[in-house]
């Protein structure tokens, strides 16, 4: 039987409070070489979804089943085409209006969007080409899950302004 202390130190160790979470502008600041309207924050609370590799952020809960973070969109900012071939995403909004695109695999020109205001959620399967957009003039903060504990990288189609831009 566990003690009241170890309970308690359990406790915490499932637990990331706003208070230590950070904005994290830089993991995706790659993107900006297409235009600065891709410059976002991500705030990790578990896994480090697919924006890269942080196992070093000590403040991340260890995903087992999916990764969980919030992402700020200042106004007019925007999420590029990508695909996740390995997992399902969700997003549920917070604040904000979030425009969500989904592209045809076969042709990324055609595409359909839905804007999604606070509390409104939308899951786009794994191998449907996405985006974002804050079309509100406050920022969006959102809720950003992926299906699996550790995400490969986003693949970029070839309608994305993101082909041929590198990490580094």
């Amino acid at each position: 039987m566990a003690t009241e202390a170890e309970l308690d130190e359990m406790m915490d160790s499932f637990l990331a409070t706003r208070e230590t979470r950070r904005e994290d502008w830089d993991t995706l600041e790659f993107q900006t070489k297409a235009g600065e309207q891709f410059r976002r924050a991500q705030i990790r609370y578990m896994g480090s979804g697919a924006t890269g590799h942080h196992e070093g952020d000590s403040r991340i809960l260890q995903a087992e089943s999916f990764t969980f973070s919030n992402m700020l969109l200042p106004p007019g900012a925007e999420g590029p085409e990508h695909n996740h071939h390995d997992a399902e995403e969700a997003f549920f909004v917070l604040e904000g209006s979030l425009e969500v695109r989904i592209h045809d695999l076969e042709d990324g020109n055609r595409s359909v969007a839905r804007v999604l205001g606070q509390r409104d959620f939308i899951k786009v399967p794994a191998g449907v080409p996405r985006s974002l957009k804050n079309v509100g003039d406050t920022e969006a903060l959102f809720c950003v899950m992926l299906g699996v504990a550790k995400p490969q990288l986003p693949t970029y189609p070839p309608t994305s302004p993101m082909v041929g831009i590198t990490r580094d």
